[in-house]
């Protein structure tokens, strides 16, 4: 008997892909998790249905969301991550030497506790002596913060259940009073394809571009998130994401990456002509 997992990215449309067998399945009070072990994409981790990484294709992501704002921060010493219970960010957060603090802020404890089991390559990080594991609500955590990190990344799930209130203009509001006064927020910024991730995706946008005077979005093709292409957000106080990268700089840290290059970095910010378009019309500033 053959077993397949589908991911449904709308009504009329989905992805499977071929399961050799399920390794874990558990409910934690916020959300289901699943991790299946695969024949394309090896391990792939499921929560309430959707598919936040897997082992062939996780480092895309996690390098783009990770090194396009650590290229353009002159000086990025504290930095924040919101959610990223999967350690894939804070894996390559902890390859910069001169940043002296990591807050990891998880809701859910069982999705790190699952992938500290099941990912270990992914997780690797969280060991180091700078990162601080919170499991808090990131929101809550957001609100209590100000002038606290240089850096703040929202590596969110969809903006349903608990990850709704990290798509919400009072989230993006604490974020900014968070930053110091040159920081920089990213955050993984849905589709650009399906009706409903266009819908979140230009709700977000409007959101921090009422915030943030710098709002702009970049891109990635990711191979098994919906439609194979996904963007992400660049907000600052002051830092443009192309004038300000520090091209030169980056490139003598000596980072070995598989996907992300400072010259990816520039176009990736060069967006096709639709993505431009449904972005302008939500654009506030």
């Amino acid at each position: 008997m053959e077993l397949w997992f589908t991911e449904y990215y709308s009504n009329h449309a989905r992805f499977s892909m071929r399961v050799s067998k399920q390794l874990y399945s558990g409910e934690s009070p916020f959300q289901r998790i699943d991790v299946l072990e695969t024949q394309e994409y090896g391990r792939v981790l499921v929560i309430d249905g959707f598919i936040m990484l897997t082992e062939r294709d996780e480092f895309i992501y996690h390098e783009m969301i990770s090194h396009v704002p650590m290229a353009v921060h002159p000086n990025p010493r504290k930095v924040a991550v919101v959610g990223g219970g999967d350690g894939g960010t804070v894996r390559e957060l902890v390859r910069y030497p001169d940043v002296e603090r990591i807050d990891l802020i998880e809701i859910d404890q069982l999705v790190v506790d699952v992938c500290r089991e099941f990912f270990p390559s992914t997780t690797s990080g969280l060991s180091d002596p700078r990162v601080n594991v919170y499991y808090a609500d990131g929101v809550q955590f957001m609100g209590s913060c100000q002038d606290k990190y240089d850096l703040i990344i929202v590596d969110s799930t969809d903006p349903i259940g608990p990850g709704e209130g990290l798509f919400t203009r009072e989230f993006y509001q604490s974020c900014f009073k968070a930053l110091a006064e040159d920081g920089i927020m990213v955050n993984q910024h849905e589709g650009a394809f399906y009706d409903d991730d266009v819908r979140a995706c230009q709700r977000a946008h409007a959101r921090i571009s009422e915030v943030f005077p710098i709002s702009k979005v970049y891109q990635a093709n990711i191979p098994t998130y919906a439609s194979g292409y996904w963007l992400f957000g660049f907000a600052s106080k002051k830092l443009d994401p192309i004038e300000d990268l520090r091209e030169e700089e980056w490139e003598k840290l000596g980072i070995s990456t598989r996907h992300y290059t400072t010259s990816l970095h520039k176009g990736a910010f060069a967006l096709p002509a639709y993505v431009e378009k449904l972005l302008a019309e939500v654009r506030r500033r």
